[in-house]
């Protein structure tokens, strides 16, 4: 039978999909490109937004296109929290929820060619572990994305994860340290470790751990050459942990911060636990002692009560600091959160224009980090991908520039040396110095 898996969301959805891959191969199952053709289709969905949320929709119905017969399975985040919205949707077979999305292979099998439509969700409990099933690979990728913590704890406002995820759960840091051995001498050269709120890993632990004594465990072994962290709370960026990246041979310069609003008002309503004072000194003592880090945000539009001032306030915040590219997300209600029951909502036209804003200031602050690497070299990790438009290899700088290479395939998972020769509308061409 043939096998095709959609992905969308965070990295630690990216990564729940590798292992449902890998559980399908392992049974002599075939992976096929999602298009027509397929027997079974699986959507991996999100829900952090209605955009995700109608995007999910949108690629059943389009696997429905595909193949009318064909076996629909949605699992994810959105499945966990609505499946009697997604079962209703022509031509889902299975909802399956992110407790159980590992063993959706074993649901399948080469003799049924259709199925009853079921519902099979587990929900969050106190007693969660971290589910320790792991990816071997992933595919088409020269960058590993680890997930070493799930679920979330922190309950803002305005997020359905916690129910969607469940309680904050990490592996164990020698599971932790073992994986990554073995990634390394399997030939990957950067991992990336992600969670759904990284910062709190180990927490949950016995003996309770920190991401700060995670990392100097790495540090210490070095099992490969690079590794890199996905999105970190801002005051979880403690002053041991920018001295751990200030002198680090291996963590790459990259963090990757969830602001959401510059404004203290709103900061309060989304529950969110610092002031936008506390976000401009972590910035500023962060890019005082990171030579070349890269820093992106997550920023909200249109919260409620978010007027003019408020708006103003956050603007100006990321105007006037050292940021690399910016994130912007509409304001979005999800059912059963706080937020979604605040009054004085903001229009739509309202949150559109204010999106642009910072959408544009994002352009200007990231062409402008490019900019000043022009004639500078930078340490690139080359990508396996050529670009479709010119055929040019793209690589990754350890502090997050994609640079475009006229290079051979023998450097796709080489880290080079490349100088930047161009930046032109935000696209970054360099040469390969050897």
């Amino acid at each position: 039978m043939r096998i095709a898996i959609a992905t969308l969301g965070c990295k630690a959805n990216q990564y729940d999909s590798e292992i449902i891959r890998e559980s399908f191969e392992e049974k002599h199952f075939e992976i096929v490109p999602f298009s027509p053709g397929a027997d079974v289709y699986v959507i991996n969905t999100c829900t952090v937004t209605g955009k995700t949320d109608y995007q999910s929709r949108q690629l059943i119905r389009r696997a429905y296109r595909f193949n009318p017969k064909a076996i629909i399975i949605v699992t994810g985040c959105y499945a966990q929290v609505a499946p009697d919205d997604l079962k209703k949707i022509p031509g889902v077979s299975l909802v399956v929820g992110n407790f159980g999305k590992e063993r959706i292979a074993e649901l399948i099998s080469p003799a049924k060619t259709s199925i009853e439509t079921k519902v099979l969700i587990t929900p969050p409990n106190k007693n969660m572990v971290f589910q320790e099933k792991t990816a071997n690979k992933f595919t088409n990728k020269t960058r590993f994305f680890l997930k070493i913590q799930d679920g979330c704890d922190a309950h803002c406002s305005y997020c359905i994860i916690p129910r969607a995820r469940g309680r904050s759960r990490s592996m164990a840091p020698k599971t932790v340290l073992e994986l990554l051995r073995n990634i390394g001498s399997s030939g990957y050269k950067e991992v990336v470790l992600t969670g759904i709120h990284l910062g709190a890993y180990g927490w949950d632990l016995t003996p309770p751990i920190t991401l700060f004594q995670l990392l100097q465990q790495i540090e210490r072994e070095k099992p490969l050459p690079r590794l890199r962290l996905s999105s970190i709370e801002p005051n979880e960026v403690s002053e041991e942990l920018i001295s751990l990246l200030a002198g680090s041979e291996i963590i790459c310069p990259h963090l990757h911060l969830p602001l959401q609003s510059g404004d203290d008002f709103i900061l309060r309503r989304m529950n969110r636990p610092y002031s936008g004072e506390d976000f401009h000194h972590l910035v500023l003592s962060l890019a005082k002692s990171i030579p070349d880090l890269a820093i992106g945000v997550d920023v909200i539009v249109g919260f409620p009560g978010e007027g003019e001032d408020e708006f103003r306030r956050t603007f100006h915040l990321l105007e006037e600091l050292p940021l690399t590219y910016l994130h912007v997300f509409p304001f979005s209600p999800r059912e059963g959160t706080p937020a979604s029951r605040f009054p004085e909502r903001v229009d739509g036209n309202t949150i559109k224009l204010r999106g642009k804003f910072l959408r544009t200031l994002s352009s200007k602050k990231r062409e402008n980090f490019y900019q000043s690497y022009l004639n500078r070299t930078l340490q690139v990790l080359v990508e396996a991908k050529r670009d479709k438009e010119t055929y040019l290899l793209k690589g990754l700088s350890r502090n997050y520039i994609p640079i475009f290479v006229n290079a051979d395939d023998k450097f796709i998972n080489q880290e080079v040396t490349v100088r930047v020769l161009s930046v032109t509308e935000e696209k970054v061409r360099g040469i390969i110095e050897i």
